[in-house]
């Protein structure tokens, strides 16, 4: 497998909108990665595990979007990541491409393939959210534990607060919520306090997603999906995904035990062959 740094993936482009930054390698069909949401996220550190495997089958394309990394800032009421989305394929000459996303990355996969059907080969989430749902097994008073913590940490992007951070994303906390990375992802934040002071100023108005998929849309789908959840995510329930399967007509769904909202970081090999077999034979 070839060796892929941060660096030697590294492009910008510059949209109708927008300047993101995003990481590209390999051939062939397009394979775009959304990151979720927090303070420090972006295309490489929701995906440095999985960019090179991927991009053995197809090129391979991990975007910062807008608010996050080193793309540009957004406020709210500019918050439209479809858009931004639709604006990067455009700009790259993409026609159409699979979608794989996570969390916040999700929700803007599903509601493309609701709004722009036409631009999605294939639709792949993880851990998403579908909006303000009453679930049977998730808290009652508001956000979930992990979406408060994840707000703290946004308010207050600490070492120590990203250490809370990044233990309530993992299932495996000794392994995965090291010193080195919760650091790196409070460096990463501080860098850029514009997107945290959005991110906070834009909380009222629905921030990070202010525009939700339309659930009553989920039936129309017809785009092949695979939804892939973490049976002890602590940020969406995994009876989520479960709603997802019940309503898009062409999906399947791996539940992984042991695996916390990053099912992407906590089991990328088996995360890495489900995507490659997904797109290349459904």
């Amino acid at each position: 497998m070839t060796t892929l740094t941060r660096e030697s993936t590294a492009r910008l482009v510059r949209t109708k909108d927008w300047k993101l930054r995003y990481h590209e390698a390999g051939a062939g069909r397009p394979l775009i990665l959304l990151h979720g949401s927090g303070p420090g996220a972006t295309g490489w550190s929701n995906f440095a595990g999985n960019i090179a495997a991927l991009a053995e089958h197809f090129h391979v394309y991990a975007v910062d979007m807008p608010g996050w990394g080193e793309s540009d800032p957004a406020t709210v009421d500019r918050l439209d990541h479809v858009e931004a989305a639709i604006q990067f394929l455009d700009a790259l000459g993409i026609d159409k491409a699979a979608f794989v996303g996570n969390s916040m990355g999700g929700q803007t996969s599903l509601r493309l393939a609701t709004e722009h059907p036409d631009r999605i080969t294939h639709l792949v989430t993880m851990g998403a959210p579908v909006g303000p749902m009453r679930t049977l097994f998730g808290a009652g008073d508001g956000p979930s534990e992990g979406l408060k913590v994840l707000i703290a940490a946004y308010r207050d992007p600490s070492p120590e607060n990203m250490r809370r951070l990044v233990e309530i994303m993992c299932f495996d906390k000794e392994r995965f919520a090291t010193p080195e990375l919760c650091r790196v992802r409070s460096e990463a934040a501080l860098a850029r306090p514009e997107h945290l002071r959005n991110y906070v100023n834009g909380l009222p108005q629905g921030a990070p997603l202010p525009k939700w998929v339309d659930p009553r849309l989920l039936p129309g789908i017809t785009t092949p999906t695979l939804i892939i959840h973490g049976r002890d995510d602590r940020v969406v329930s995994y009876e989520v995904s479960l709603h997802l399967l019940a309503n898009v007509p062409d999906s399947r769904l791996v539940l992984l035990n042991r695996c916390g909202h990053w099912a992407m970081i906590e089991h990328a090999d088996e995360f890495n062959r489900l995507v490659t077999d997904f797109v290349r034979n459904t």
